[in-house]
């Protein structure tokens, strides 16, 4: 994964608090900066808000945080979002909606390519990621 991310020109990294507070943070932080690289933020800012908000809700250790991963090169953003829970994988068949917990429907809607990383324990990455060129960049 350190081989994966040192390939990528653009990185904004981040560690919030697995809460509420932390996942709409995260989200706000992120399209700033994604703002300020001149990339489209309106479509990555609602994958980042999902995948946020279940690492909030679902992978949520006590004392333990978050961490956000925002990167870019000239061809794909990804997007990483690393929580303590790493034995609670999300379902990566999440193609039927529900009456809630359809986080992951938008994301499989929304995003290119997403999956998930396991490690380092106890930790996973689940992420996403955007073809650039998609977008007229």
């Amino acid at each position: 994964m350190n081989q994966e991310i040192a390939a990528y020109k653009l990185q904004f990294k981040v560690q919030l608090s697995a809460t509420r507070r932390g996942a709409r943070l995260a989200r706000l932080l992120a399209t700033e900066e994604l703002r300020s690289w001149g990339l489209p933020f309106d479509t990555p800012a609602q994958v980042i808000a999902e995948l946020a908000a279940n690492a909030a809700t679902h992978g949520c250790v006590p004392g333990r945080d978050f961490r956000l991963a925002v990167l870019s090169d000239a061809d794909t953003l990804r997007i990483e979002v690393t929580d303590a829970r790493g034995e609670r994988l999300p379902d990566l068949q999440a193609s039927e909606v529900r009456e809630s917990g359809n986080g992951l429907v938008l994301v499989d809607a929304l995003a290119d390519r997403w999956g998930i990383s396991r490690g380092p324990f106890p930790c996973k990455t689940v992420w996403a990621e955007f073809d650039l060129p998609m977008w007229g960049r």
